[in-house]
């Protein structure tokens, strides 16, 4: 079931900037988005980029030291959100990077959020062509381990993310 609800064009942009890896200079690199929150706007008839809700790949490193820790600290408690997240990952052959795509509905939202949120999935999903990985996380138990996230990445195959050896 569609909720009549749409995707705001900076959405969109916000995808394709994270999506496209062109060559770009350092400071192009700094600003792009290692994760970015999504929300429904206050008369939810859309869906708009959550202001204040992102890390920047130049972050990392300085005010950002495990970029994955300061996502899921990002993600409200006791609402739905939607998200993206640039993982870094590696598998005993490559590194590789790749755009999640992850729909936030903890056990404590409120039920119309929860319906409204997942009736909508289905519009900014049909905006993010390409994404390979797509993730529904009921609560912090789910998302907090980053060997979850690196299961739905590459299953057992992933030695390690952002970094970090699991």
């Amino acid at each position: 079931m569609a909720s009549g609800v749409t995707v705001n064009d900076e959405v969109i942009r916000v995808f394709n900037d994270m999506k496209v890896r062109k060559s770009s200079s350092q400071d192009e690199v700094k600003k792009r988005k290692k994760a970015v929150l999504f929300c429904l706007s206050e008369d939810r008839k859309k869906i708009i980029v959550e202001e204040g809700k992102q890390i920047l790949v130049g972050d990392i490193g300085d005010s950002v030291e495990d970029p994955y820790a300061c996502f899921v600290k990002l993600l409200p408690p006791n609402d739905c959100r939607y998200a993206l997240y640039d993982a870094t990952y590696e598998t005993n052959e490559s590194k590789k990077e790749d755009l999640v795509f992850i729909f936030w509905a903890p056990e404590n939202a409120p039920l119309k959020s929860k319906m409204i949120y997942a009736s909508s999935k289905d519009a900014i999903k049909k905006k993010f062509t390409g994404i390979k990985h797509e993730w529904q996380v009921n609560g912090l138990d789910d998302i907090q381990d980053r060997a979850t996230l690196a299961e739905k990445l590459g299953g057992n195959v992933v030695v390690s993310l952002e970094g970090k050896p699991l």
